[in-house]
């Protein structure tokens, strides 16, 4: 998967890759970045086995790959995992677990007290099933916070792809990328985004999303 998820990767640069791609791309004001990124995301119905990798994520200031926690269809069975994608630095992917139609999975990364590891849990809510992951990735700068879709020889079958809840912090005090509509990648995706709210704390932004959904094609 890691390989296949570089080509992909690299098409949010490049469109090198095969991939077809939908997602919202939000960015912190200017010389802060991100510390942490969590919320719910409901598990659509997978049709059949494909290349199907629907995640949130977080990409660094240099482009040299994104943090993300993928949920994966090829199998025929949705899997999702957290990883580093893909190389600079060459990281082993993390664990994961099965999960399925109607379910919802906790997602949290954040930046460790330490600053020098990036900790990733996903709870499938259902059952209680926990993984943890720790990736030493404190040395990127994160500043891309991304709800993405990316297929390959496969079109957008499963309906929209929600998530709840969600929290993504920042450095700094300026709050005002919270308010600002994401970036929605050559406007490929209809999508609506309610209960938005920013706060400020000392050098922390923390905003606040009651919902992202990305409903359908554009």
């Amino acid at each position: 998967m890691l390989a296949t998820l570089l080509i992909s990767f690299l098409a949010l640069v490049s469109h090198a890759s095969a991939a077809t791609w939908y997602f919202l791309r939000y960015y912190p004001a200017s010389g802060e970045k991100f510390t942490s990124f969590s919320g719910e995301m409901a598990i659509p119905t997978l049709q059949k086995a494909g290349v199907y990798y629907l995640w949130p994520g977080l990409q660094p200031t240099d482009n040299s790959g994104v943090y993300q926690n993928v949920l994966d269809g090829r199998s025929g069975t949705w899997w999702i995992g957290s990883g580093w994608c893909c190389s600079n630095p060459n990281l082993p992917w993390g664990s994961g677990f099965n999960t399925y139609a109607n379910e919802k999975v906790t997602f949290e990364n954040k930046l460790d007290s330490g600053g020098s590891n990036w900790v990733s849990t996903l709870t499938r809510q259902s059952t209680g099933e926990k993984v943890t992951d720790s990736f030493p990735l404190g040395t990127k700068s994160f500043n891309q916070a991304l709800f993405a879709i990316e297929l390959t020889s496969v079109n957008w079958d499963f309906g929209p792809l929600a998530f709840s809840n969600v929290v993504i912090t920042s450095t700094g005090t300026d709050s005002s990328w919270c308010n600002t509509k994401p970036e929605n990648y050559n406007s490929a995706s209809v999508y609506s985004i309610s209960g938005l709210r920013a706060s400020v704390s000392g050098n922390t932004v923390t905003c606040k999303i009651d919902s992202v959904i990305l409903q359908k094609p554009a």
